[in-house]
């Protein structure tokens, strides 16, 4: 007998039709004989209507507790149409809600980390040999509020149930059916990747390849769970994540886009040490995440920095950093959304030299113009506009996998 946890996204149980068909894959896996935890997402654009209605009542910014309380209820509405779903087919199933499943996190609203789970309720569950419907998202902390994860967050909650009950297989069902080179509906010669380390899938999910939460991954990783993502609309085989993969190394694995980018320079700034930590500290202190960095060199007793973050924090880096304008006087500030950023991922790069060399010249033919540049050991990454993001993958891919 395996423990076996499957993840299900808003798409896979966007409709009735959709929450029946998850039932039938849920209660298949049960029928062979092996523990089911199930994780579910909020329906469809649930989260995204309960925003919108939120910011009828209040067009400024409502408050982190208040909005994670209204986001959570999404996720109530899933793992009770799908118990009840599995409920009439005959099968025994019970719903539980973050909390009732064990999740305590810290209190940072809206982006909350998981401190620990106590699963004893989750073990007593699978005593009784039910199916256990457990609501992704969302915890509680230490003052008893609702807490969500934050983007991707379902994804978390399932690879940390599977690390707290040691499952044998952690799945995560998507609208894809796999890990592919490049998002396939965007780039037709994108292939299926029938395996993918955790350290280039990490990679590939941090960089704006949507199919995984980075936060699941690099939890994975941590833990040693085996992750397989594959589609709940088709009946065949994802792709595997795992600490290391049987087929050789290639050079690139894959091409990701992000889209939710913003761009700030800070122009003027005076060059003297430790310019570069004020900024950095108190934005660190805002929690905000930083991506690349670019700083010029110094002329005239000035510099200028410039560094990306994400556009879901652009508003509140912005008002970091206008408060910092006496204390550093600094000359100007401009901010940009109209950017993306496009990666290479690949752990052949280590010992191949003249890949960026090649992915620029692909750039370059397509006629993209670079303005940042940012790389490690496996991957590089560029800022480039927007509106060439689509065409800069399709080069960049056909460049490396084609």
């Amino acid at each position: 007998m395996a423990l076996v946890v499957k993840k299900f996204g808003g798409s896979s149980v966007a409709d009735t039709k959709r929450v029946q068909n998850v039932a039938r894959i849920v209660t298949e896996e049960y029928k062979k004989g092996n523990e089911v935890v199930v994780v579910v997402s909020a329906q469809g654009d649930t989260t995204d209507d309960l925003i919108a209605k939120a910011h009828e009542l209040n067009a400024g910014t409502p408050s982190k507790r208040e909005m994670d309380m209204l986001m959570s209820a999404g996720e109530q509405i899933s793992i009770a149409l799908l118990a009840i779903a599995i409920e009439k087919m005959g099968f025994p199933v019970v719903s539980l809600l973050g909390w009732q499943a064990g999740f305590q996190t810290d209190s940072n609203y809206s982006a909350a980390r998981i401190k620990k789970i106590e699963a004893e309720r989750l073990r007593a569950e699978l005593a009784k040999k039910n199916i256990v419907v457990v609501a992704g998202f969302q915890g509680l902390n230490k003052y008893d509020d609702i807490t969500t994860l934050g983007r991707g967050g379902s994804d978390t909650s399932a690879v940390a149930i599977a690390a707290a009950l040691r499952a044998d297989l952690c799945q995560i069902y998507t609208d894809v059916d796999g890990v592919y080179t490049a998002d396939p509906r965007k780039v037709k010669t994108a292939k299926k990747m029938s395996e993918i380390t955790y350290e280039e899938m990490l990679e590939l999910a941090t960089l704006g390849a949507q199919v995984l939460n980075n936060r699941s991954v690099e939890m994975a990783k941590k833990y040693g769970v085996e992750l397989e993502v594959l589609s709940s609309l088709e009946d065949k085989p994802g792709t595997i994540v795992k600490e290391t993969v049987k087929m050789e190394k290639m050079l690139i694995r894959g091409v990701a886009c992000d889209k939710n980018v913003s761009r700030i320079s800070v122009i003027g700034l005076k060059d003297t040490p430790g310019t570069a930590f004020k900024i950095f500290n108190e934005l660190g202190k805002g929690k905000i995440n930083v991506d690349i960095i670019l700083q010029s060199v110094g002329r005239d007793g000035t510099k200028d920095i410039t560094f990306t973050t994400s556009q879901d924090q652009s508003v509140e880096a912005l008002a970091i950093m206008e408060k910092l304008k006496d204390s550093m006087n600094y000359q100007s500030m401009t901010h940009d959304e109209t950017v993306a950023k496009v990666s290479i991922v690949g752990t052949g790069m280590e010992t191949h030299p003249g890949v960026a060399s090649k992915m620029f010249e692909a750039l370059y033919d397509a006629g993209v113009n670079i303005q940042m540049i940012s790389t490690s050991e496996i991957k590089i990454s560029v800022l480039i506009e927007g509106k060439d993001a689509d065409r800069a993958v399709t080069a960049v891919h056909d460049a490396f996998i084609n």
